[in-house]
């Protein structure tokens, strides 16, 4: 009869051969495993181990993620609205210029 055990149950039973040295053989008798299975539970576990430092993104983590990216976007925008000022002013100047020396191109070098 083969028993089902809980990745919970697997973990505990690979954890006992890496950090208290029990002997894989000794874990398969105690535990009515076949070895195969215990190595691949090693495998798996190592293969997908990566996965619990993975930080998860928690609502909190996620606001504040927002509220950054959200000043941001308001600090870009006024300085893109900064910068059309400037641009309007400096378009208004030319035609200024152009209205009073009669010219269709005022030129505003000094050769």
């Amino acid at each position: 009869m083969r028993t089902f055990l809980t990745a919970e149950q697997k973990v505990a039973i690979v954890r006992e051969h890496l950090l208290e040295k029990v002997p894989v053989s000794d874990l398969c008798g105690k535990h009515g495993i076949r070895s195969v299975d215990f190595f691949n539970w090693q495998r798996q576990l190592f293969e997908n181990g990566a996965a619990c430092f993975v930080r998860k993104k928690n609502a909190a983590n996620q606001r504040r993620q927002n509220a950054t990216s959200e000043r941001r976007v308001e600090q870009l925008e006024t300085k893109i609205r900064s910068k059309n000022e400037v641009i309007t002013e400096l378009l208004l100047e030319h035609a200024k210029l152009k209205m009073i020396t009669g010219k269709p191109e005022a030129s505003l070098s000094s050769s």
